[in-house]
């Protein structure tokens, strides 16, 4: 029995489990997957894919070391189509031009997320602006398939752990699609709080958890109007079903916690590799919060240190954010934290919650875990770099250009002799 099963026969009780038939066709499921992959795992090799947004491709990159670059990807080869669409429909020009103006920062948002397909041949992308997915194939750069999302904007997306399924957040229609990777073909979705964004997966793939973090992008920021911000919550489901597992109101667990000052909107997440925890981040707070899952209670909050420099006028931090982006390493022992309206990233020891070295970033968006596991690799969305910092001394040890404005930042798997789409 996994972790994350045994902590919720108690805390959602034994009739939300899984069927025993369900558990093993996914286990059979996985199994296959991998034998299937085994001989194409030895022709690919392991990169990262760099969304950068407000341009429109993706850079490929190396996983650790000095990040080199290998390729680039436009992920938009039919945008010409895509705005002739959008020109000849009021409403999706309406919505178009709002994300443009509003939590695109007065740029048009071509790229949130990405990741590769199984067999290394696609890299599936969500298109903010578009509303849509689509597969890119890497060898040709053309498109394979495209879904678009229910309402008008696409956003953040997570893979199964088999690598078959994709789930993306509709953010304006308040749904998780979640699709056949290989196909575009929807298998299910499901009804979230107001703004879904960040979706993760359970390691055993038999749970889907979306965040949802409202309204992100109105100038009512002051702590008494943040009941304008909408509905809020953690939405669990079934990830085969798609059936509601639970939802998780922040809003209590903070309130019971003494945190009334701090917004339930919780944006970028991470899990302890046994998955008995949750540390996430809010709107408008320099710091993260420690959730313990089996007693669906707050731990501890960390505050951390405020750059002199940022404005303490909340209407200019971006789309609600102070700090966004967070990841652990594999080891669950740091966490490596993005605080991107003061400018810095910095290594977080889990056990004492003490903070690293402050490393100087140009508003860091993102951070994941290179392909070695030894670093933290954030964005910095302001100077348009990728930069790595070592999760032992918590010292960069390394930095790349790419191109404009920087995001969402993913491990990846390409062919071995890959290094771009060919011309044509």
């Amino acid at each position: 029995m996994t972790a994350f099963k045994a902590r919720h026969v108690g805390s959602l009780a034994a009739a939300l489990a899984l069927t025993v038939a369900g558990s093993a066709a996914a286990t059979a499921e996985t199994q296959d997957a991998s034998k299937g992959s085994k001989n194409a795992a030895a022709d690919l090799r392991e990169v990262m894919f760099v969304g950068n947004n407000w341009d429109g491709t993706a850079d490929v990159i190396k996983p650790g070391g000095d990040l080199a670059k290998i390729g680039r990807i436009n992920v938009i080869p039919d945008k010409e189509e895509r705005i002739a669409e959008i020109n000849a429909d009021p409403i999706k020009w309406i919505y178009f031009t709002a994300i443009r103006n509003g939590v695109g920062e007065g740029h048009d948002q071509y790229v949130d997320d990405m990741y590769s397909t199984p067999d290394g041949s696609a890299m599936v992308v969500s298109r903010p602006s578009f509303a849509d997915v689509v597969s890119i194939d890497l060898a040709t750069g053309k498109i394979n398939w495209r879904f678009p999302v229910s309402g008008y904007r696409s956003d953040h997306m997570a893979v199964s752990p088999d690598g078959k399924r994709v789930a993306v957040s509709a953010s304006i229609s308040n749904t998780v699609h979640v699709l056949d990777i290989a196909t575009g073909k929807q298998l299910g979705s499901f009804k979230t709080g107001d703004k879904p964004h960040e979706n993760v997966f359970s390691e055993d793939g038999r749970y889907l958890w979306n965040m949802s973090i409202g309204d992100v992008n109105t100038a009512t920021d002051a702590p008494w109007l943040d009941w304008t911000k909408g509905d809020r919550k953690i939405t669990v489901v079934d990830a085969n079903t798609y059936d509601q597992v639970k939802v998780i109101d922040m809003r209590e667990r903070l309130d019971a916690f003494g945190r009334k000052d701090l917004s339930d909107a919780v944006r970028p997440v991470a899990f302890t590799p046994d998955e008995s925890k949750l540390y996430f981040q809010v709107s408008f707070f320099n710091g993260f919060v420690e959730y313990d899952v089996a007693s669906d209670k707050i731990t501890r909050v960390k505050t951390l240190p405020k750059n002199p420099a940022t404005s303490e006028d909340r209407t200019t931090w971006v789309n609600d954010s102070r700090h966004h982006g967070m990841s652990m390493s594999p080891a669950g022992d740091k966490l490596c934290i993005a605080g991107t309206m003061d400018d810095y990233a910095t290594v977080v020891d889990r056990s004492s919650l003490q903070e690293g070295p402050l490393v100087t970033a140009s508003k860091p968006y993102w951070a994941t875990v290179s392909g070695d596991g030894k670093s933290c690799v954030i964005s910095e969305s302001g100077s348009d770099r990728v930069t790595a910092i070592d999760f032992a001394t918590g010292k960069k040890t390394a930095s790349v250009e790419v191109g404009d404005h920087p995001q969402r930042v993913r491990l990846a798997k390409v062919p071995a002799d890959w290094t771009g789409p060919s011309a044509g």
